[in-house]
């Protein structure tokens, strides 16, 4: 459903010298980005700020023109055929909107029906299962700009999809919602993937929603994809140590013991650091209850935004 091959985008940014001059300068904002999405697929696309993560989206929707390499998108060149391509993708900006800020949401809505130009049975019935699904009975006569954010929200995911497109971009769909509200939306997108085989690309800085919703990530950092693959097997790349908490029936002193270091003490709790290829988690446990008498005890995996963060940081192999 997408294909993306050495694609760049640079961009020329001036800067001035004197008041008479300036010096220009070309900077790369995405460097020889190559990956592919199946239809169906529901793909997490992570980085810092300025790694290039929006600059990719706006050239697979049309927005801007790569500077190198292809880009096709439901079999379409976004940069080409955009026309085309819009009634087959649908965009969510999560800090721009495409409803009628004055109108009653159902208006916009109406509005969107005769813009993409939806079949009305087919529109009627996208809206009312958007409608239920996301709980929006209350507030469709309530003009946009009263919206709490979390009801603008569903009501942006409704208009993204109101044509029912084969693909779907997704950019910090959740930011600035509440705990319910996030919940919703995130259950929403999970059927959506699910019963439909809609094609998704989520970008995006909560990484509760990549956790939630994505199999597969993409992780872009300084224009160049780091990372393409399970989320599971991101830790087992980028974080190979899990940790062994004990609790102890007395305190006492560091548990010492091969393939294992306590990096924490808390009276008779302590945190075992172990690597996960040179240790294994079930002979490690057997032999610390051979040797201290245990309570309780759990295995912690590293958090994913744990490890993003070191990614991030540069402090990862």
């Amino acid at each position: 459903m997408i294909e993306v091959a050495g694609l760049q985008k640079s961009f020329t940014v001036y800067k001035r010298r004197s008041a008479l001059r300036r010096s220009r300068t070309t900077v790369a904002a995405v460097e020889d980005v190559t990956f592919s999405v199946a239809a169906g697929e529901m793909v997490g696309y992570v980085g810092p700020n300025g790694a290039g993560k929006s600059t990719t989206i706006k050239m697979l929707t049309g927005i801007l023109v790569p500077s190198a390499g292809s880009v096709t998108v439901s079999g379409l060149v976004p940069s080409r055929q955009r026309v085309e391509l819009a009634r087959r993708i649908g965009v969510v900006f999560g800090q721009r909107s495409q409803l009628w800020w004055d109108l009653p949401l159902q208006d916009s809505f109406d509005l969107l029906k005769h813009l993409y130009r939806v079949e009305t049975t087919a529109h009627r019935e996208q809206l009312d299962e958007c409608i239920e699904r996301l709980e929006m009975q209350e507030f469709l006569s309530v003009p946009v700009r009263q919206l709490s954010l979390g009801q603008r929200m569903r009501g942006e995911l409704t208009a993204a999809l109101l044509h029912r497109p084969d693909v779907v971009f997704l950019d910090e769909p959740t930011i600035g919602l509440d705990i319910v509200s996030r919940a919703k939306v995130r259950e929403f997108l999970s059927a959506l993937q699910r019963e439909r085989g809609t094609t998704i690309m989520l970008t995006t800085h909560d990484l509760g929603d990549i956790e939630h919703l994505c199999s597969r990530l993409l992780v872009i950092d300084h224009g160049r994809v780091i990372y393409d693959g399970a989320l599971a097997a991101l830790r087992d790349r980028f974080e190979p140590f899990r940790t062994l908490v004990v609790d102890l029936a007395v305190a006492g002193p560091a548990i010492e013991i091969d393939g294992a270091v306590v990096v924490k003490i808390e009276g008779p709790r302590q945190w075992l650091r172990f690597h996960r290829e040179h240790t294994n988690a079930a002979d490690l446990v057997a032999r610390v209850a051979a040797q201290v008498e245990l309570l309780d005890l759990t295995v912690e995996e590293p958090g994913i935004e744990d490890v993003i963060t070191k990614i991030y940081r540069g402090e990862t192999p």
